[in-house]
């Protein structure tokens, strides 16, 4: 029996090498990018809006992830296009993180970015205790302690509806995969306010949801 594949949650399909192409992904594999490499710009973007004196931040990047590569590669290319400088600490999800976040107090970052698949093992925390604000395409980040998220909604309910398609007879190579058209911002105002952080009112303006 084959197995029909989806992307969901997966920022890079075309360049983690999953498909050839959005329009046509060949084989077995479709469904819905998070878009998570397009979104990378925007929480760069956040970080000098709510930190307007930031000139470095890290992003925590998974070393077991095949799309780490396009991950950090396009932080990298967002801070230089707004002189900010992106310092890279990799880190194994199955390992220790408070010797990573060291690391990125010894490097005086401003704030931290998350990859979406480290989001867990108490980062959020990590984050709090080195007094670091963090941001995060995963949106369970925020609901953790994390500072910010600004992901996709709602594409897992998106990518039901491709598993529904193909139970109903369709095959993954006619289905073209699909860019979420929304996306959302969440504010941890607590967190914020732990960290003596003010999040500028034009941010909470934007927010979808403000944890408070």
């Amino acid at each position: 029996m084959r197995h029909h594949d989806g992307v969901a949650g997966v920022g890079d399909p075309v360049g983690s090498g999953l498909i050839a192409s959005l329009a046509r992904p060949g084989g077995n594999v479709t469904g819905m990018t998070a878009g998570v490499i397009e979104v990378a710009g925007k929480i760069v973007e956040l970080i000098r809006e709510i930190i307007p004196s930031a000139r470095r931040f890290a992003v925590l990047a998974n070393d077991s992830d095949p799309f780490t590569r396009s991950f950090l590669a396009e932080n990298d290319r967002i801070a230089r296009s707004i002189s900010i400088e992106m310092e890279p600490v990799l880190a194994n999800p199955v390992g220790l993180l408070d010797a990573a976040f060291e690391s990125m107090v010894a490097k005086h970052v401003d704030a931290v970015v998350v990859q979406g698949s480290l989001v867990g093992q108490g980062v959020a925390d990590l984050a709090m205790k080195h007094r670091l604000p963090s941001l995060s395409a995963n949106v369970l980040f925020p609901r953790s302690g994390g500072l910010m998220s600004y992901s996709a909604g709602a594409y897992f309910r998106e990518t039901a509806l491709y598993v529904s398609r193909i139970l109903k007879g369709e095959k993954p190579v006619n289905l073209p995969v699909s860019f979420p058209t929304k996306f959302e911002l969440i504010v941890n105002v607590r967190t914020a306010k732990a960290l003596n952080l003010t999040i500028p009112p034009t941010v909470l303006a934007r927010a979808d949801e403000i944890i408070e």
